[in-house]
C-alpha cells in the first residue's frame, strides 16, 4: 500500500471541515458578540457552556498532537502501558470534579494565579503566573504546533514552517473569539477529532489483518495481543538480565507502580486541577453543569488509547514484521513519532482527508486553548494588576487579544530550537512539567484542606521544589550511587544515569508537602491564618448520576488493569 500524498477529495474533505468550524465559530461570535461585555465574557464565557460544551472542549483542548503524535509514538516503543496516562487522567477527573470544582466554584476563582493570591499572597500570585506563562509558551504551545506540523508536513508535503504558521493563523481566529467561540467550536473539533482517529485506528488494525490473516477489526487486535504481547502489559516490571540490565529498558518511562500509587497522581491532579489551560472551562459554570461536564470528558478518556495507542502498537507489528523500515527512520535512526504520521499517509483518499482534518482539529484546538489560558493569564493577573490597574473592560479584552497573537508568534520562532523530536513529543512534555509540577500541586493541596498554611510555606514549595527537582536528577551523577533505599537510578540516551522522572516528582512533592509542614507550624501566627479557605462538607455532595457514572468509570478502570496488569 503506497502513499500517494493529499488528492483533490482529500483536500476538498479538509476544506469542509475548516468551513465547518471557522463558520460555526463566525456564527457563535456574531451571536455573542453582544454579551461580551466584560473580561470575563471573553475569557471564561461565564454561564454561556453546556456540560457537554465544557467536557467536549476539554478534551479538544488536552488531546493534541502530543497524544496523537507523541502519544502513538509511545505506543510503538512503551506499547499499552501508556495508556496509563489517559485511564488515570478519567479517575483524576473524577476527583477534580468532587473536589476541587466546589472549592474554586464557592470562592469565584476565574484564573489560577488568582486563587494564589487570594489564598497566599500577591508574590505567590505572580512568581507562579511568571511560570505558567513560561511553560504555557515555551513546552506546551511550541511542543503542540511543531508535533502538529511534522505530522502535516509527512502527509502533506507542505514546508514544516509554512504548517506552523497556517495553524497559528487558524487557531488565533477562532481565540480572538473568546472563551464562547473555543467552547462550542470544540465541540465540532471533538467529532473530527473521533471520526479521524477512529478511521485511523480502523487502517491500522485492517492492515495487521491483511498482513496476518483473518478478516475484521477484531482479528487484528487478536494478532496483536499474539504475535506482540511484550506490548500489553500496564504495568512494566523492574526485572534485571544476568548483565544487571534491565530485561525491559522502557521502565523508566513507566517505572512500575509509580503510574498508580506514585508520580502519575501527582502528573494528573497538577493538570487536571491546577491548571488554568484545563479549569478555565468550567470555571464560569455552575457546580452542577462544571461536575456533568467533567464526567463527560471522563468517559471521553477512556476511549482515547483506542484512538491514539492502537496504532503505535499496530506499527509496531508491522514494523517488526519488515514494514516501514524507511519510513520509520529519521536521519538514519529509528523515530518512534513517526508511528502515526506513517499510518495516517496510508490511508485511502478521502479517509486521509478526514484524518488530516482529525489531526489539525486535536492541534488547532489544544492551541486556541492554551493561548486563550496564556492571553487570560496574562490580562488578568499580570496587566491588569501590575501594568495598567485603572484598565476599563474593553481595554482587557484588547490586551487580551494581543496576548494571543503575541503568544502563537512566540511558539513559532522558538519551536524549531527546543529539541522537540529528540526525546519523543509526549515525554518531553511531561518531563518538563514535571519539573513545576510537585511544588504547584503542593501548594494547591495545602493551600484547600489546611486552614493554617502560610504564604512564606507555598513560597517555599513553589520555588523549593523546582530547585529540588533539578537537584534530584544529577543526584546519582553527584553522588555516584544507583540503587539505593530511597531510589534506582538507570541510564538515560546519553548514558547518563538518572532518576525516573515520575519517581523524582514523588519525592519532590514529598519534600515539598513537609517543608509546608514544617515551616507553617514554626509560625505561630498561622494558628489564626485570616486567609485559610471555609470548607463546609455540603459542598462535596453528589447527585446520583454523577455517582453513577463514577462507578461506571471505577468498574472500568479496575477492569483492564486487572486483565493488562
Amino acid at each position: 500500500m503506497q502513499s500517494q500524498g493529499l488528492q483533490t477529495l482529500d483536500y476538498l474533505v479538509f476544506l469542509f471541515y475548516f468551513v465547518v468550524v471557522a463558520g460555526y465559530g463566525y456564527w457563535i461570535y456574531q451571536r455573542k458578540q453582544a454579551l461580551i461585555t466584560t473580561s470575563n465574557d471573553f475569557f471564561l464565557a461565564e454561564g454561556s457552556l453546556t456540560w457537554w460544551a465544557i467536557g467536549a472542549s476539554l478534551i479538544a483542548s488536552n488531546i493534541s498532537a502530543e497524544q496523537f503524535i507523541g502519544m502513538s509514538g509511545n505506543g510503538f516503543r512503551l506499547g499499552l502501558a501508556i495508556a496509563t496516562y489517559e485511564w488515570m487522567a478519567a479517575a483524576t477527573l473524577l476527583i477534580v470534579a468532587i473536589f476541587f470544582m466546589p472549592i474554586y466554584l464557592k470562592n469565584k476563582i476565574f484564573t489560577m494565579p488568582q486563587f494564589l493570591a487570594q489564598r497566599y499572597s500577591p508574590s505567590v500570585s505572580l512568581i507562579m503566573a511568571i511560570f505558567w506563562l513560561m511553560l504555557y509558551i515555551a513546552v506546551n504551545l511550541t511542543s503542540i504546533l511543531y508535533l502538529g506540523a511534522l505530522a502535516i508536513t509527512t502527509i502533506s508535503g507542505i514546508d514544516v514552517t509554512i504548517c506552523m504558521i497556517g495553524m497559528s493563523v487558524f487557531a488565533v481566529i477562532i481565540t480572538l473569539g473568546g472563551m464562547k467561540v473555543i467552547g462550542y467550536t470544540d465541540v465540532i473539533q471533538v467529532f473530527f477529532l473521533v471520526l479521524g482517529g477512529l478511521a485511523t485506528s480502523y487502517l491500522a488494525l485492517t492492515m495487521v489483518t491483511d498482513r496476518f490473516g483473518g478478516s475484521g477489526v477484531f482479528d487484528g487486535i487478536s494478532h496483536l495481543l499474539n504475535k506482540a504481547p511484550e506490548h500489553f502489559h500496564m504495568i512494566l516490571n523492574k526485572d534485571l538480565g544476568p548483565d544487571g540490565k534491565l530485561l525491559n529498558p522502557n521502565y523508566p518511562s513507566l517505572p512500575g507502580l509509580a503510574v498508580l500509587v506514585g508520580g502519575m497522581w501527582i502528573i494528573n491532579l497538577n493538570y487536571w486541577g491546577c491548571n488554568q489551560y484545563i479549569t478555565q472551562r468550567a470555571l464560569g459554570a455552575d457546580l452542577n453543569t462544571a461536575r456533568n461536564g467533567i464526567l463527560f470528558a471522563a468517559f471521553l478518556k477512556l476511549m482515547m488509547p483506542i484512538i491514539v495507542v492502537l496504532p503505535g502498537i499496530a506499527a509496531y507489528l508491522l514494523y517488526k514484521d519488515g514494514m516501514f523500515q524507511t519510513e520509520m527512520l529519521k536521519d538514519g535512526v529509528l523515530n518512534q513519532d513517526s508511528a502515526y504520521p506513517v499510518l495516517l499517509n496510508l490511508l485511502p483518499t478521502g479517509l486521509k482527508g478526514l484524518s488530516f482534518a482529525a489531526l489539525t482539529a486535536a492541534v488547532v484546538a489544544s492551541m486556541a486553548g492554551k493561548a486563550n489560558s496564556i492571553s487570560t493569564i496574562f490580562t488578568l493577573d499580570i496587566y491588569k494588576k501590575y501594568l495598567n490597574p485603572t484598565a476599563d473592560e474593553k481595554t482587557l479584552v484588547r490586551i487580551g487579544r494581543i496576548a494571543v497573537v503575541a503568544s502563537m508568534v512566540a511558539a513559532v520562532v522558538i519551536a524549531p530550537l527546543m529539541g522537540i523530536d529528540k526525546k519523543g513529543g509526549f515525554e518531553f512534555i511531561q518531563e518538563y512539567t514535571g519539573y513545576v509540577s510537585p511544588g504547584i500541586f503542593a501548594l494547591f493541596t495545602m493551600g484547600f484542606f489546611w486552614k493554617r498554611t502560610t504564604s512564606k510555606a507555598a513560597l517555599f514549595a513553589l520555588l523549593g521544589g523546582v530547585t529540588f527537582s533539578i537537584i534530584t536528577k544529577f543526584i546519582p551523577t553527584w553522588t555516584g550511587l544507583n540503587d539505593t533505599m530511597f531510589y534506582t537510578a538507570f541510564a538515560d540516551e546519553t548514558g547518563t544515569m538518572m532518576i525516573p522522572f515520575m519517581d523524582r516528582m514523588g519525592w519532590v512533592f514529598i519534600f515539598c508537602i513537609v517543608s509546608m509542614v514544617v515551616i507553617t507550624l514554626s509560625d505561630p501566627e498561622s494558628k489564626n491564618n485570616p486567609q485559610g479557605l471555609e470548607i463546609d462538607a455540603k459542598m462535596f455532595k453528589l447527585s446520583p448520576t454523577f455517582i453513577f457514572g463514577t462507578v461506571v468509570i471505577c468498574l472500568f478502570l479496575t477492569l483492564v488493569y486487572t486483565y493488562f496488569w
